[in-house]
């Protein structure tokens, strides 16, 4: 979607106005750092110095550069929605009395996306604790005309979790309880405002693991991951949160509790209903509850970080890390060197092997170390006597897995430091996968500061980025529509896993037919027919 001015969003007749207001910073959490990992092969030190950022949490600064309004960016026009009003404030303090958020600061952080890239004109964020009240919220929306903006750990990347104009933001934030999990199956219920990494040390506890994993845990909601359909890094190993949600409950536009939370594996009953809230970004419904299966934890986890002298390798690594790992197998993970670099530069992170071309991550999860060591290194010893690996270093106690990981995790940081972001995220044949970053760089010259590739090899996902020094319209019109075009002449998916958004809905056509397109919209007008729900999200904007 190409920005352009377009009229400011509107101001607000009431005392307590809070017009458009300026943007959010990150701020640092710090994590424990890790000590030197274990070698193998011609080894180096590997040192984690810089502080872990937390992707989402947020404060205000007045020091932080102003992100432009969403509305004089890009043009999209506000639709015919109400406004909150003195009376509608009065409403939802009676359905969540002490829950209904106006000041200004605190509006701030959820008015701006995490790449401070979009800032919405919110003036009322309301945070609900149960389904009941959030039913009572959306059937007063729906009777008033007012639009609403789901929001959960505002982690996403393409401009969904926080609003275009003036919507109310619905915060899950409060929705934060487990409600049974069952150590037989493994079998989670919880709410969904629950953060993702408090999730995973929950069930951790009891020998389990949630099935999926991503470098904004710190912050992320179990509910956004669903509505988003989020992948990550566990991916490879356990699929998509359309196989492990077993079900869900949402609250639709006009007020209705659709109880979908069963916790069986099988149940043949008709229309899969779960379905169609994994992935709809909040545009069909909120979800409240979620039930979600559990792996049990694996007793050996190792993991190995390789260098590697160029993509071909990288993808002669991979084949051959399937058939001699096979089932141990759990993430196998590319960067290129300028991510490297980036780690380095940006967050002070050490490079444990020699400098090379490409790097990969390859992690195995099993029941019998001895087992998996054996299988590992068999695996090791063929790749670097074939030359597809030229330097490695490999690690099994938890505190270094966890350095080599940030080395992944945090590439989406360095880069955010590196200037402003071009983010894409494309499913694309993996023997192709790294095309589009050398033709990029082709293209662009030099006035890109980066171009750089990374992601999820075994999935087929690259997330490509380019960073400058300053958004640039003329930039943009060198990257779009020609990621698209490029990305759809290899039969790919223009968004492997960030969502749609507000960013991507003008561009579904490259990945789906206008029959797909046409029924999706049928969909949202049977579900919400008033287009409440994130409006401007998801779905491209009627002709």
């Amino acid at each position: 979607m190409v920005p352009r001015l377009a009229p400011r969003c509107p101001v607000w007749p009431f005392r307590w106005q809070v017009a458009c207001t300026s943007g959010a910073f990150v701020q640092h959490s710090t994590w424990v750092g890790a000590s030197r990992t274990p070698m193998w092969g011609r080894l180096h030190g590997v040192q984690g110095t810089a502080p872990l950022v937390r992707r989402g949490s947020s404060s205000t600064s007045s020091q932080a550069p102003e992100v432009a309004l969403t509305c004089e960016r890009y043009p999209v026009q506000r639709l015919p929605f109400s406004s909150v009003s003195e009376e509608d404030l009065a409403a939802f303090e009676r359905i969540i009395p002490r829950r209904v958020i106006t000041d200004p600061e605190e509006l701030e952080a959820s008015n701006v996306d995490w790449l401070r890239t979009m800032r919405g004109c919110s003036k009322v964020l309301l945070k609900p604790r149960t389904s009941e009240e959030v039913s009572h919220i959306l059937r007063y929306c729906h009777e008033r005309n007012l639009a609403v903006n789901t929001q959960g750990g505002n982690t996403g990347l393409v401009g969904g979790s926080i609003p275009v104009f003036d919507e109310i933001i619905l915060s899950t934030a409060l929705m934060n309880q487990v409600v049974s999990f069952h150590d037989v199956s493994g079998i989670l219920v919880c709410q969904a405002g629950c953060i993702l990494e408090e999730l995973s040390q929950y069930v951790e506890e009891r020998d389990f693991i949630m099935p999926l994993d991503l470098g904004a845990k710190g912050s992320c909601h179990i509910g956004g991951n669903l509505a988003t359909n989020a992948g990550g890094l566990r991916f490879l190993r356990y699929g998509s949160l359309h196989g492990t949600v077993l079900g869900l409950e949402a609250v639709l536009a006009d007020g209705t509790i659709l109880n979908c939370l069963t916790s069986l594996r099988k149940d043949n009953t008709g229309y899969d209903l779960k379905q169609l809230f994994i992935g709809s970004e909040g545009t069909l419904g909120v979800i409240t509850t979620v039930s979600i299966l559990c792996p049990p934890k694996p007793r050996a986890v190792s993991v190995a970080f390789l260098g590697c002298p160029g993509f071909a390798e990288v993808l002669q690594t991979f084949s051959t890390c399937k058939g001699m790992l096979g089932e141990i197998l759990s993430a196998f993970e590319f960067m290129d060197a300028e991510c490297m670099q980036l780690v380095r530069r940006h967050l002070l992170l050490s490079c444990p092997v020699q400098e090379s071309p490409f790097y990969v991550l390859v992690e195995t999860s099993g029941s019998r170390l001895d087992h998996d060591a054996e299988k590992l290194s068999s695996f090791l010893e063929h790749v670097l006597g074939r030359g597809l690996v030229t330097d490695g270093t490999l690690a099994t106690d938890q505190r270094k897995i966890k350095t080599l990981w940030a080395l992944r995790e945090r590439i989406t940081e360095a880069l955010s430091r590196d200037g402003y972001v071009y983010k894409y995220d494309v499913s694309l044949p993996v023997d192709r996968l790294y095309h589009l970053v050398t033709e990029l760089r082709a293209r662009l010259g030099p006035r890109a500061q980066h171009v750089v590739g990374y992601g999820h090899l075994g999935d087929g996902n690259l997330h490509l980025n380019v960073t400058a020094q300053a958004f640039s319209a003329s930039l943009l019109a060198e990257l779009e529509p020609y990621v698209y075009e490029w990305t759809a002449g290899q039969r790919g998916s223009v968004s492997a896993e960030h969502g749609v958004g507000f960013k991507k809905r003008s561009v579904l056509g490259y990945s789906k037919p206008p029959e797909a397109l046409r029924l999706m919209q049928q969909l949202k007008a049977l579900l919400d027919p008033k287009g409440l729900l994130n409006p401007y999200k998801t779905l491209p904007a009627r002709a």
